[in-house]
């Protein structure tokens, strides 16, 4: 519940901080108004951390670089031409904008830059009212022309103004009201989540870029399956990531299998309590949710209904895989992004496979070269794929793991498994098998590393000796 009192002292104390304060006695010095808009005022009302100090005022670009210039290390205007300068001020990075006036064409997100001449305009064209509170300062003075503390009150996301109009305005708002449900733990107004909805395809005008930006961020939230949920719910999701929502598959009277779709959720969220309980002071792995997120995409195309009422999903790692590369490059993912989440996903069945049977060396070895450096984040996404109600099978299946872990540790120490070589190289392979560099040299060096993944260290004369016949029985 927000602590009114609280926060009103929190206000103060933010206005009173040395770089705020700095600003504020160089603005009014020179005879314009300076507020603090945006996620510091929501936050310092809430008791959260503040970040990313942004600041907008009735001075112009010119007149901002003027005023900052004599109380800032250093200063940047790159952003002039929306009418934001930059500058580091006490040790710390300020934005500070001209009140804005835009106007939108409807046909791209991109604005028709205007100044505008008053605060409460300025805070009435952003995209909710918890994020349209403005504390002037030096006097430390709330202006809140939208009714933004009320709804933080009541744990709300709406708009300033009709959701129609400020999603036709920026439809990438849409994505931030999903990415906000899940940073604050709000509700969404049942008229912003009507319009979303309604307005989903207009999210065409918006850069994948753009896009992939803010999925990112919802990921990189403690709660992310909130802000899903937001998305399949409205359709919203179906316009950039539609493989998600298609995990909902329909339920056949004869044949049963688990809600993939729910159960994708719940691998998000224990993926997320093993990567903070493996590694506390990490940020969040994006891949690594995204990887839970979509480990299953290729479930829907690869089911199958059996006789009897089983349903099979055979090779819907290996699809899922592939599907799931395609779309993180649509939404321009990096290499090593798409890389890492879709080797995991390919492998995220590897060990129950293994796990089916008597555990040996080599199987142990060839699960650690396939997951490459992948294999921490690959720990984490098969335990947590681990949703079953059968708490024997659960107990069985997590034991079943720790016992692989532990043999990893184990054969690492003995045999540095991270930097397993064949015991002969490409030249000496060459050399032995009068042979020019080629792909004949390649299938030699699989066949030795096969050989030194299944036997263990067989030393040089052993290997040239197993190479010499290898080679004999290919004629």
């Amino acid at each position: 519940m927000l602590n009114m009192a609280a926060g009103i002292a929190r206000l103060g104390e933010l206005a009173a901080s040395p770089v705020i304060s700095t600003l504020a006695r160089a603005f009014a010095e020179a005879g314009f108004d300076l507020s603090i808009v945006g996620g510091p005022v929501r936050d310092a009302l809430l008791g959260r951390d503040t970040h990313d100090l942004d600041f907008t005022t009735n001075a112009t670009p010119d007149q901002i670089l003027s005023i900052v210039r004599p109380i800032s290390s250093t200063h940047w205007d790159i952003g002039r031409a929306f009418g934001t300068i930059g500058a580091r001020v006490q040790g710390e990075q300020v934005e500070i904008t001209t009140y804005r006036a835009d106007e939108y064409d409807g046909t791209t997100r991109k604005p028709t830059v205007a100044f505008g001449d008053s605060l409460e305009a300025d805070l009435v064209r952003r995209d909710f009212t918890v994020n349209a509170m403005a504390l002037k300062v030096p006097e430390a003075k709330l202006i809140d022309p939208t009714g933004g503390v009320e709804d933080l009150l009541a744990g709300i996301l709406r708009t300033p103004i009709d959701p129609a109009v400020s999603f036709g305005d920026d439809p990438l708002r849409m994505l931030r009201a999903a990415r906000f449900a899940s940073q604050l733990g709000f509700d969404i107004a049942d008229d912003t989540r009507d319009a979303i909805a309604q307005l989903r395809g207009t999210l065409s005008i918006v850069s994948p870029e753009r896009i992939q930006g803010e999925l990112t961020r919802l990921l990189g939230t403690d709660d992310p399956v909130r802000g899903i949920r937001v998305l399949v719910e409205t359709g919203l999701i179906e316009e950039f990531l539609p493989e998600v929502s298609a995990l909902r598959l329909e339920v056949d009277e004869h044949h049963h299998h688990k809600d993939v779709y729910e159960h994708s959720l719940t691998v998000l969220e224990q993926a997320i309590g093993h990567e903070k309980a493996r590694f506390p002071d990490r940020g969040a792995d994006i891949p690594l949710r995204l990887a839970s997120l979509l480990h299953d995409i290729g479930k829907p195309r690869t089911r199958k209904l059996e006789p009897g009422g089983a349903v099979t999903f055979h090779h819907h790692d290996a699809v899922g895989a592939r599907m799931a590369r395609k779309r993180l490059q649509a939404l321009r993912f990096d290499g090593d992004t798409i890389n890492a989440v879709t080797t995991l996903i390919e492998l995220h069945l590897r060990f129950f496979g293994y796990a089916e049977g008597a555990w040996t060396d080599s199987a142990v070895r060839r699960y650690v070269r396939d997951a490459g450096d992948q294999l921490e984040r690959l720990h984490i996404l098969t335990r947590a794929d681990v949703t079953t109600r059968n708490k024997r099978k659960a107990r069985m299946l997590a034991s079943a793991y720790d016992d692989i872990e532990a043999r990893i540790v184990t054969l690492r120490e003995q045999e540095e498994i991270d930097s397993i070589r064949p015991e002969v190289d490409g030249n000496r392979i060459q050399e032995l098998l009068g042979v020019k560099p080629g792909p004949v040299v390649g299938q030699a060096y699989r066949f030795l590393l096969d050989l030194r993944l299944d036997e263990g260290v067989l030393g040089q004369e052993e290997a040239e000796r197993r190479l010499l016949a290898w080679w004999a029985e290919q004629g």
